[in-house]
């Protein structure tokens, strides 16, 4: 069990040095006290308008399981999509994150039944009824079921061709209800169900050529593709299922579910929800088959060779090593020598205007292109006004870091007078791009910029510094039997 610090308020309750007040003071003092209570709770961010009445305990206890889109341990602190969800619902409830992981689901709703934990969050479907013992939450996201492969073998375009071949899923999940619908119609389908795995094992399966086929929600397809280059989507099986959070019908503490309902509506409505997904899965979308395989094959062939050096550098300038990893691979490959057709060199990609601003007397040398990089990245992120926050002063200094700082605040005047957030970087991505039509351009200090490259340019380096945490995290995990 893991224990995260989390923003925690403690409600302390009228003493009772008061007995001797007359009772119908007393009566008024109480009232007092509960309204001014309750617009306090108003006030706070986050907050939702239900906070669960058993306040035994100040702890929300999750379970869920490691993936990239549920929750890891990286070396920058706890990530995924369902953490950062927690997190906030935590927050909103005032209570510290508890986190529990298994790689089985029957272990999941085992906990969840016995009130081991308060929910459970991990990529679950609406459609796992589990005969009424478990209640969902609304749902906070969609994912579409997916057949996958392996690049190189007979691609299957359509249910009857998974017929005579063997398909495995991971047991208790979502999948072998997709698969039984499908039965119905081609009782010739047959599957096998593999317990106690994770969809790690079984992509690594697929890899390997161990396993013909399996099925994955294209949720967890955008972010393992980077890992898994060789595993493909061939088709998509069924209808679109909802992702909730769990909760077991015994509970003592129904008002929980509740709050979670009213936390998932406000975070929907207000932008945050949307927020999270892109922050989350929208650099992945950019990523192609033939890109995600080099990615792979340089990590292994390319990237030993560089990175202690890269690992030096970053910690000298309080950056992210695998965030370093990632703009240099971005740039130029990993390749020292690499040279653009603009004049632009070396493993940072450097012009040689910057290489004299920062110091960087031969562009080619892969300890000083490193370093040159790095000092002219944080400058960057300085000359940022002060109003924006992480994460988006990264992803923000990144677009200025391949466009410009000019083009970026042309971009960001533009996602201000549109009525967006000039600090985001989720509004400003979507500015960018209008940098190369001439309504626009031709009102901003800057002028024209092929702003489609800054947006691509980000997103990838997302993409590759996700790959390169959970590599990190997935070298460290014991080798499934």
């Amino acid at each position: 069990m893991l224990n995260h610090k989390g923003d925690k308020i403690t409600r302390r309750r009228t003493d009772q040095q008061f007995k001797k007040i007359q009772f119908g003071l007393a009566i008024i003092l109480v009232i007092t006290a509960l309204t001014l209570l309750a617009n306090s709770s108003k006030k706070k961010n986050w907050q939702t308008d239900i906070t669960p009445n058993k306040d035994l305990t100040n702890e929300l206890r999750v379970i869920t399981r490691i993936s990239p889109n549920t929750y890891f341990e990286s070396d920058e602190g706890p990530s995924g999509f369902e953490y950062a969800l927690l997190a906030k619902f935590a927050e909103s409830i005032h209570k510290k994150l508890i986190i529990t992981t298994t790689d089985s689901n029957a272990e999941l709703f085992a906990q969840l039944n016995n009130q081991e934990v308060d929910l459970a969050s991990a990529g679950l479907s609406t459609n796992q009824t589990l005969s009424g013992q478990i209640l969902y939450s609304e749902p906070y996201m969609e994912s579409q079921p997916l057949v996958v492969y392996r690049v190189g073998n007979q691609k299957p375009r359509k249910a009857n061709d998974l017929i005579g071949h063997e398909v495995v899923v991971a047991a208790d999940t979502n999948h072998s209800a997709s698969l039984e619908k499908f039965r119905s119609k081609h009782p010739e389908l047959q599957w096998r169900e593999i317990n106690n795995v994770d969809y790690m094992d079984i992509l690594a399966r697929i890899q390997n050529n161990e396993i013909e086929y399996t099925l994955l929600d294209s949720t967890d397809f955008l972010l393992h593709q980077g890992f898994f280059p060789r595993v493909k989507k061939a088709f998509p099986l069924g209808e679109k299922v909802s992702f909730a959070w769990a909760f077991s019908n015994n509970s003592t503490n129904p008002e929980l579910l509740l709050a979670a309902n009213q936390f998932i509506s406000k975070i929907r409505q207000d932008g945050t929800l949307a927020k999270l997904e892109e922050q989350y899965y929208g650099q992945a979308v950019h990523i192609n088959q033939v890109d995600a395989y080099e990615f792979a094959k340089n990590i292994t062939h390319k990237l030993p060779k560089y990175i202690n050096t890269i690992k030096n550098i970053a910690e000298q300038h309080n950056l992210d090593w695998e965030l370093l990893a990632a703009i240099s691979y971005q740039e130029s490959g990993w390749n020292p020598l690499a040279k653009s057709r603009t004049g632009v060199r070396g493993m940072m990609m450097l012009t040689l205007p910057t290489a004299k601003e920062v110091n960087v007397t031969n562009r080619l040398d892969p300890e000083q292109s490193l370093n040159g990089g790095a000092v002219y990245f944080n400058k960057l992120k300085n000359r940022l006004p002060s109003s924006v926050n992480e994460p988006d002063r990264t992803w923000l200094a990144l677009a200025a870091y391949n466009v410009g700082m000019g083009h970026l605040e042309d971009a960001r005047v533009i996602t201000e007078g549109k009525g967006g957030d000039p600090n985001s970087w989720y509004d400003v991505k979507q500015s960018l791009p209008l940098l190369t039509q001439r309504k626009w351009y031709s009102k901003t200090r800057y002028g024209y910029a092929r702003g489609y490259e800054p947006v691509h340019f980000v997103q990838n380096i997302r993409h590759y510094q996700n790959i390169l945490s959970w590599d990190a995290v997935v070298k460290q995990r014991p080798a499934q039997k």
